[in-house]
């Protein structure tokens, strides 16, 4: 059974940094080279939105037109964990970020809704 698990969200100031980490264990049943790992997040009284998304061969960033410049995704495949480098944070990216791991282009569909997830980490931005 695939399990993923977020790290590293926090209390930060605006314009502050953190780096986010999600690490997968399992197996989701694809070929490894196919998949991806996505994140996203979701603020309070908000649907969940698309921030990032990888594939784990590093290729192929994708990113939220919001976190474009600022957030960077990067993945470790001998580590099992896909990164998220968020820089220059706004209140406006409080929200409980979650991880997720598909083939890439159902990641990117919008309200996607996959079958696997972690149980997310909070971010909160202060001003």
């Amino acid at each position: 059974q695939v399990q993923l698990k977020e790290s590293g969200g926090g209390l930060v100031q605006v314009g502050d940094s953190l780096r986010l980490s999600c690490v997968v264990s399992g197996h989701t049943g694809h070929t490894f080279s196919d998949y991806a790992m996505g994140w996203f997040r979701q603020a309070p009284g908000k649907e969940r939105d698309f921030v990032a998304a990888i594939r784990w061969s590093g290729n192929d960033p994708w990113y939220a037109d919001s976190v474009k410049g600022r957030f960077t995704i990067s993945a470790d495949s001998a580590k099992n964990t896909v990164y998220l480098q968020m820089n220059s944070l706004k209140v406006e990216d409080t929200a409980v970020y979650y991880c997720a791991t598909d083939l890439l282009s159902r990641l990117l569909v919008p309200d996607y809704d996959g079958d696997y997830w972690g149980k997310g980490t909070l971010v909160t931005v202060s001003s």
